[in-house]
């Protein structure tokens, strides 16, 4: 009868201790990450770090990009000793290359030229991305997204 006592125990036991040792343990974090295409990177952006190092107080960029035309706005004080932003606008496009794998390159409108570099994009997500320069790859952007621009209703 002892026996027959301890294995009613232990079948009523063993799960309720298995279920309070699954229960402590903490849930492994998924990072799903999206294919690069004008589809997925598609609306409100703000530069969140460059080269390594958060922005300098003050400094802001925002970009905005629109997929139905591959065009883009951008926000930025990077280069203003005044504090206004410098709006610019212009084209972008995706392409995919077998070493660098996505790369977003772009021209700036009014004949401005060319972006300084051809960045890959990586680990991008439905809330972040990394932009690399191809040919610098110590030149590191980090882009969250935002839900809206501050200076967009200005335009």
């Amino acid at each position: 009868m002892n026996t027959i006592v301890r294995r009613i125990l232990l079948f009523i036991l063993f799960p309720a201790l298995l279920m309070a040792v699954s229960c402590t343990e903490k849930p492994v974090e998924v990072i799903e990450y999206l294919e690069v295409n004008s589809n997925t990177i598609s609306g409100n952006w703000r530069l969140d770090s460059w080269k390594g190092r958060p922005l300098a107080e003050g400094t802001e960029m925002y970009i905005k990009f629109v997929r139905n035309d591959q065009t883009y706005r951008m926000w930025q004080t990077m280069d203003s000793f005044s504090g206004i932003p410098h709006y610019v606008t212009g084209e972008f496009n995706i392409t995919m290359d077998v070493i660098s794998g996505a790369v977003i390159n772009g021209k700036y409108d009014n004949d401005e030229g060319l972006w300084q570099h051809s960045y890959m994009v990586k680990d991008l997500t439905a809330t972040e991305m990394t932009w690399i320069a191809v040919d610098d790859p110590d030149f590191v952007q980090h882009f969250i997204r935002v839900e809206s621009i501050p200076y967009e209703i200005e335009q």
